[in-house]
């Protein structure tokens, strides 16, 4: 359901139109972990405010075109085109449009379980809730795309409502995270690590190499050998491969039923003799022998 109001304020002898319109998820929400609730757009007048008032759900503002002023328990921020500002539960807040250049914005309106989490994933808080677009942002172009979803009526606009919301976080996120760092080479080299082992946690049941890894990070592979060993103590082949061990342990543990061949390929290493040998180096016994020992719950 869409909502349309527009008035004629007049300024200096030049008409300007207050404009507010604003769509309605179809879907009811009935305490599900991620729910847009509405999305909207308005042209304000010239020194338009709202609150200040708390709200019980997130409510995340992009502006368009002209200037104005969000104030939050902490502090004071004065916005432009391309800002936005994400105003969270249970803050009190207020924005009043500028009484020359007054703005005009979208929003949407989320809750849920998940809405917390998601936001601070983002790197949204009370303390940093405002965000600078890059040229070419996707948000404007969600937001429009939420209400235009709202506005056909489909339930599907539910889960489309979502995807745009998504699409809005994970811009976010690359941009205020990656504000947030550190400079220096020092911080450079921690997450560069940092990619390398979530690279590995997330592939190590496929046979991928070291060589993959490197060419799908962009980065020589004497270069990321140094330093994760600078950071970690082991080579990125060691590391690697006492994942693969550790992760296999406990399938030895927890799945009976898969042979020793099938355990291998589950952890990435296809061949089950090297396999086997690599265990025993690091575990001191054979993959069989191992799962005999725990074959008893009480003992390790």
């Amino acid at each position: 359901m869409l909502s349309y109001d527009s008035v004629i304020f007049k300024k200096g002898g030049w008409p300007l139109e207050h404009t507010y319109s604003v769509g309605s998820n179809p879907v009811y929400f009935d305490q599900q972990l991620l729910h847009v609730l509405f999305a909207g757009e308005s042209q304000t007048l010239p020194l338009h405010q709202a609150g200040p008032k708390i709200y019980d759900y997130y409510l995340l503002h992009y502006i368009e075109a002209g200037s104005g002023v969000f104030r939050t328990e902490q502090r004071k921020y004065e916005l432009g085109t391309g800002d936005c500002f994400l105003i969270h539960p249970a803050q009190l807040v207020s924005y009043i449009s500028d009484q020359q250049q007054p703005w005009r914005y979208r929003w949407a309106a989320f809750t849920g379980a998940d809405a917390e989490q998601l936001a601070l994933q983002a790197g949204f808080s009370p303390e940093k809730p405002v965000l600078t677009s890059a040229e070419g942002s996707v948000i404007p172009g969600a937001l429009a795309g939420m209400m235009s979803a709202f506005y056909a009526g489909k339930e599907s606009a539910h889960l489309t409502s979502l995807g745009y919301l998504y699409l809005i976080i994970g811009e976010a996120s690359g941009l205020l995270i990656s504000s947030s760092r550190l400079p220096g080479a020092e911080s450079q080299v921690k997450r560069t690590v940092k990619q390398m082992i979530n690279y590995m946690a997330s592939q190590y049941a496929h046979p991928v190499s070291i060589e993959q890894m490197c060419g799908s990070l962009g980065y020589n592979r004497a270069y990321l050998s140094r330093i994760f060993k600078q950071e970690t103590g082991l080579s990125p082949v060691t590391y690697l491969l006492k994942l693969r061990i550790e992760k296999s342990r406990q399938l030895l543990r927890e799945r009976p039923e898969l042979s020793v061949e099938q355990v291998a390929a589950s952890v990435g290493l296809t061949d089950a003799l090297y396999f086997s040998r690599q265990f025993k180096r690091f575990c001191a016994q054979s993959p069989s022998t191992y799962r005999q020992a725990t074959a008893n719950p009480g003992e390790k």
